[in-house]
C-alpha cells in the first residue's frame, strides 16, 4: 500500500510540475517548457494507472486533484506572486483536511 501512495505522490508531483510550466510555455510557443510540460503530464497519467488498480478511482482522483490544487496555489503564490485571500487559504486547508479524511476511511481493492 505504501508503494501505491508513493506512485500517487509521484503523479501529483508530475501534474504540479506540468501545470507550473503552463505559463512558462507561453501558450505552447516555447519548445523546451512545452516538451517538459507534456512529459510531466504523461508521467502523471502513467503513474496514476498503477494507483487506480489498488484504490477506488474516486479516491484517487479526489486526492490527485485536491493536493494538486493546494500545491499549485501555494507555488503560484511563491513563484508567480499571485495573491490569495484568507478565505482562499482557508479553503485550501479544508481541501487538505478533506483529502486526509477520504484517505483515512478508504478500503483498498482486492
Amino acid at each position: 500500500m505504501v508503494k501505491t501512495y508513493l506512485f500517487l505522490i509521484g503523479a501529483i508531483f508530475c501534474e504540479v510540475a506540468g501545470t507550473m510550466l503552463l505559463p512558462v510555455s507561453q501558450n505552447f510557443t516555447k519548445l523546451l517548457p512545452t516538451t517538459f510540460l507534456a512529459i510531466f503530464y504523461l508521467c502523471a497519467f502513467y503513474l496514476l494507472t498503477f494507483v487506480v488498480n489498488k484504490l477506488p478511482i474516486a479516491i484517487v482522483y479526489a486526492t490527485w486533484s485536491g493536493l494538486g490544487i493546494f500545491t499549485i496555489a501555494i507555488l503560484g503564490y511563491i513563484f508567480f506572486k499571485q495573491t490569495l485571500a484568507w478565505q482562499a487559504i482557508l479553503g485550501l486547508f479544508l481541501i487538505v483536511i478533506g483529502v486526509v479524511l477520504v484517505n483515512s476511511f478508504t478500503i483498498k481493492l482486492s
